[in-house]
């Protein structure tokens, strides 16, 4: 049987899919991903080996101009993927939130294809309740969501982590990065696509922050440059500390190795901090519903919230939880306690079960 999978713009948005889709396959199905021309998405379906369907998408926010481009795009979109779908005749199909999600999921009830909508965040965005309206049944990461989404096609799941969060230790950790297994280890990461405006406050804070821990920092690709010379101005003992890596797929590992960390609060966060057990400051984007994630993962003990407009407390409040280990384990704990390991089977189930 074969199954399709949308989604992406990010990998918050791309993973579930693709963790979605290893579980499918592991069962003997076939897979196709659809995405847009140039999204995260692609190069990550295809390193996982599983055919793509470009699909015109962009963003349907921002000016009049980028509003009228996105709409645009949505209807070519979903034009060009009921062509693709009819032609595929996938059993159901799986789609995320995000743009590049929207045209596939709205023409799947034209090509009579179930559709699964998956909700990774905590709130729900324009594209999941644009697409909550044509599916089968909803899925979302946590119990907050169900009143926001339609009424009886609402199910819990959780976020579906992938499998390198299962099997990812700290020793092994430590070695992947060359991290000192005898030092506190401070995990910093904007998302796949970086954020400026954190690398900038870490970068004016290493000083202080290197005297308590080593630093790991996932910058994003396009920040690795002035980075590494922000590195070379360091001392040679500040420099053995800070381990600047511009993009890793090895996320897991550096969450097992890290006993805090520094990051955006996109819909990645409520999957894979859970399923590291790793305390958090996160920073949600003032461009997003992220205040909506980072609020939940505060609520619950397990994160502290810190609004990027308050961005020079960030040494402060870093060096206050790296100095208490009895806050970060209580912390720790209580992340621990939100992690679901068994989501992505749950929603492999489901889209069985809609196929079905």
């Amino acid at each position: 049987m074969m199954y399709a999978l949308a989604g992406g713009g990010t990998g918050g948005h791309a993973y579930p899919s693709i963790t979605v889709g290893e579980q499918l396959r592991a069962r003997g199905n076939d897979l196709v991903y659809y995405g847009s021309e140039h999204g995260a998405e692609r190069s990550l379906a295809e390193a996982a080996a599983i055919p793509y369907r470009a699909i015109p998408a962009s963003q349907v926010r921002g000016g009049p101009k980028r509003m009228l481009i996105g709409g645009l795009n949505l209807l070519r979109g979903r034009y060009t993927a009921i062509r693709k779908l009819r032609s595929d005749r996938p059993a159901a199909l799986f789609a995320t939130g995000g743009y590049a999600a929207a045209p596939v999921g709205w023409a799947a009830p034209a090509a009579r294809v179930p559709l699964l909508v998956f909700l990774p965040d905590v709130h729900p965005g324009w594209a999941v309740r644009f697409l909550g309206k044509h599916a089968t049944k909803v899925a979302c990461s946590v119990e907050g969501s169900v009143a926001s989404l339609p009424a009886g096609k609402a199910v819990v799941t959780g976020y579906p982590v992938r499998d390198q969060f299962v099997s990812a230790t700290r020793a092994e950790g430590i070695a992947r990065f060359g991290l000192d297994g005898s030092l506190p280890t401070l995990l910093v990461t904007g998302g796949s696509l970086g954020a400026r405006r954190i690398n900038a406050a870490v970068a004016q804070a290493l000083p202080r922050l290197l005297e308590r821990a080593q630093v790991l920092h996932i910058s994003g690709r396009d920040e690795g440059a002035w980075l590494a010379d922000e590195r070379a101005r360091l001392s040679d003992a500040q420099r053995e500390r800070y381990h600047l890596v511009p993009y890793t797929e090895e996320m897991a590992w550096a969450m097992a190795a890290s006993d805090l960390a520094i990051t955006r609060a996109g819909a990645s966060t409520l999957g894979e901090l859970p399923a590291a057990g790793l305390p958090a400051i996160v920073i949600p984007g003032g461009f997003s519903d992220q205040h909506f994630n980072a609020r939940y993962l505060a609520d619950r003990g397990a994160a502290v919230v810190l609004p990027e407009t308050e961005l020079e407390r960030l040494e402060v409040e870093a060096s206050r939880l790296l100095d208490d280990t009895t806050m970060r384990t209580r912390m720790a704990e209580a992340m621990r306690g939100l992690a679901r390991p068994d989501a992505a089977a749950k929603l492999a189930d489901l889209m069985e079960a809609i196929a079905a």
